[in-house]
């Protein structure tokens, strides 16, 4: 459904963006006066009306930003809820939510409409009202075309096929209010031609204009690549969609390629090779040293385009929008703001209702998959949350500390059990700003460099060189595959789809992108019920996980760096975390050495089948693989929107 969104467009509502460009500052006047398109500074203006749906609540703030959208998966699910996995089968594969489709018309669906509705506005009104020879207009045009483009396909990773709204609606014929919703080839075909529109019109990050200039928040002609790339391995992959695109709604639906033509789907690897290799050529300095540095950098706000790795990351202002890190990043408990460095509070409300709700953890046989040396797995993976002991005895831990260590008042890094495992990534204690609100303003990252690289590689074992790349462009698949591996600490491994899989699991866990390389690869369900026996195996120490160690043992170590005052514990040794190891032959407790069980308390089983899954029984998978329409949607759509899929 499209509503009218030729409205007034104030950049004072925009307060979801960096207060440190000058972007947005202007007032902005009406869109519907066509001198807004005779100036740059006011087109611009009208430019950021479209960001400001992404900083609206039930939008990219909070619900398009973490464990609501990508979940679950074969390494990561969504801890909504009581804190099982199983919450998340309940909370995403099930026909609307009170969080996600509420009837006041503020939910994801009608902000990404709006989104692309702004886009429209713009995009027509450069078009026909501004100078396109002139630089500014050429990269804004651009810009709204990236944006429509990066909107359109959220919309179909969410709903699959959705309407093809690609015309503002300028009130002249009512029967365009409502767009039909379309079989998603059309609009792929059409995104297609978009990006490549908006990589001829904007430059390289360095050379953008104004404010856009070496800023990760505003895109680039490597975003529009980028996203050309990303889209391309979609169309050629495989999804859930209807056997036969059926007006109305049908369950005759399977998982299958988008496009039955195998040659067509060879040109469209073919183009996404081409769009990698253009960044790869521009931009091959953009790998971060250090897996770590990545996202430390994300969180300490480097926005400068030449010192991240990321390409484009969707920009929140400090203090008043944006919940990434609220929503997804480690956990800590109630007791610790104030204490943890960098910790202030958890904003408003009871303390006890907390705002650091770790809403990504990730899946436990996932941390047994990592290869010896992978720098990445302790990035990632957390095996512990960040506890305060504050002499109260309320949240005292007495068996973790031996005696000679302090009673009291200490900040540690309380171990928990394997049904608790923290996504890494996003950190308070990385922070340079102050954590004193559920909205961080941490950007939320959309497209980095290391994934241009894994993308080259896999589009070139579909494209010509089939199985075996060699040089395309010049550049060597192999070797892109294997800097994003040497980066991670590892050697070379034969260039394989099998091994593609398995690195981009390790490379953007908890980054919400999993979910979607599933099921372009056709291996949602397959996974999932693969890892659910895997699950049932680590529960039961059997099949591969056979011989694992029960108990976890550990020491600690003192590193007050992480307190913002008083002593704070991180972990030394450790074992228990990989297979094949044993209790250390210098456990003695007396000497500081800790053991806590990993999978069972009170004889109660942490990975219980019947309590922790990651998809309720009975549910078909691959008849789930996205949201429904919300009611309220369809209801208001003039009968141009329907479920398919069973809903």
């Amino acid at each position: 459904m499209k509503k009218i969104h030729y409205i007034l467009l104030f950049a004072a509502a925009l307060v979801m963006v960096s207060c440190e460009k000058d972007f947005f500052e202007t007032t902005s006047p009406s869109a519907m006066d066509v001198s807004v398109f005779k100036s740059a500074d006011m087109t611009e203006q009208a430019m950021a009306a479209i960001y400001n749906t992404f900083g609206e609540d039930k939008s990219f703030r909070n619900r398009l930003c973490g464990g609501y959208v990508a979940m679950n998966t074969d390494i990561e699910y969504c801890n909504k809820g009581s804190g099982q996995a199983k919450e998340s089968s309940l909370y995403i594969m099930s026909k609307g939510t009170g969080d996600l489709s509420t009837s006041n018309g503020k939910d994801p669906w009608a902000y990404l409409n709006s989104a692309i509705e702004r886009s429209n506005v713009v995009i027509d009104g450069i078009r026909e009202y501004s100078d396109t020879t002139d630089n500014d207009f050429r990269y804004l045009l651009g810009e709204a075309l990236t944006l429509r483009a990066f909107c359109f396909l959220e919309m179909i990773k969410l709903w699959g096929d959705v309407p093809a709204s690609f015309k503002s609606f300028d009130g002249n014929d009512l029967s365009e209010l409502y767009v039909k919703k379309t079989d998603r080839n059309v609009i792929y075909e059409q995104l297609r031609i978009d990006l490549k529109e908006a990589a001829e019109l904007m430059p390289w990050s360095a050379n953008c204009p104004r404010s856009a200039a070496n800023y990760t928040g505003r895109p680039s002609k490597a975003l529009a690549l980028g996203l050309l790339a990303r889209l391309d391995l979609m169309y050629a992959g495989k999804a859930l969609r209807p056997n036969v695109f059926t007006e109305g709604g049908t369950t005759d639906c399977s998982v299958r390629y988008n496009i039955d033509d195998a040659a067509k789907r060879q040109e469209i690897y073919q183009e996404a090779v081409w769009a990698c290799a253009q960044i790869i050529k521009e931009e091959d300095n953009k790998l971060q040293n250090t897996y770590e540095e990545v996202f430390r950098d994300l969180c300490t706000d480097v926005t400068d385009y030449s010192q991240s790795e990321y390409i484009w990351s969707i920009p929140f202002a400090n203090g008043v929008r944006g919940q990434v890190l609220s929503l997804t990043g480690l956990k800590f408990s109630t007791n610790c703001p104030g204490v943890l460095k960098n910790t202030v509070s958890y904003g408003s409300g009871d303390q006890n209702n907390t705002k650091c709700q770790a809403m990504i953890q990730i899946v436990p046989t996932f941390l047994f998959d990592f290869e010896v040396g992978d720098t990445r797995r302790d990035v990632t993976v957390c095996p512990f949350q960040w506890e305060y002991d504050n002499g109260s005895g309320v949240s005292s831990d007495e068996s973790v500390f031996p005696a000679d260590k302090p009673a009291d008042k200490k900040l540690y890094q309380k171990l928990q059990d394997a049904s608790s495992l923290y996504l890494g990534k996003y950190r308070a204690e990385w922070m340079i700003r102050s954590y004193d609100s559920n909205e961080d303003a941490i950007d939320m990252p959309v497209l980095r460099y290391a994934d241009i690289k894994l993308m080259f590689a896999e589009a070139a074992i579909g494209s010509l060189e089939n199985n075996a790349p060699s040089n395309l462009y010049g550049i060597s698949a192999q070797e892109q595959f294997d800097d994003v591996r040497a980066r991670a600490g590892l050697a070379s491994k034969p260039l394989t789809m099998e091994n593609i899989i398995k690195e981009r699991a390790f490379e953007f866990c908890g980054e919400n992108i999993r979910k979607y390389d599933l099921m372009r690869w056709g291996m949602l369900g397959s996974q999932l019920a693969l890892t659910m026996e895997r699950l049932a195996n680590l529960d039961a120490g059997t099949g591969e996980f056979a011989g694992r160690m029960d108990s976890i043992f550990f020491t600690y170590k003192q590193d007050n760096s992480y307190a913002q005052s008083g002593n704070a514990y991180v972990f030394d040794k450790i074992y228990g975390l990989r297979l094949g190891d044993k209790r250390p032959a210098e456990y003695d407790k007396t000497q500081g050495w800790v053991r806590k069980s990993f999978y069972t308390k009170d004889d109660s089983r942490h990975l219980n089948p019947e309590t922790y899954y990651l998809y309720k029984e009975g549910v078909n998978v691959d008849m789930r693989h996205y949201w429904p329409i919300f009611d309220v949607n369809i209801n208001a759509s003039n009968g141009t929107l329907w479920n398919d899929y069973g809903y």
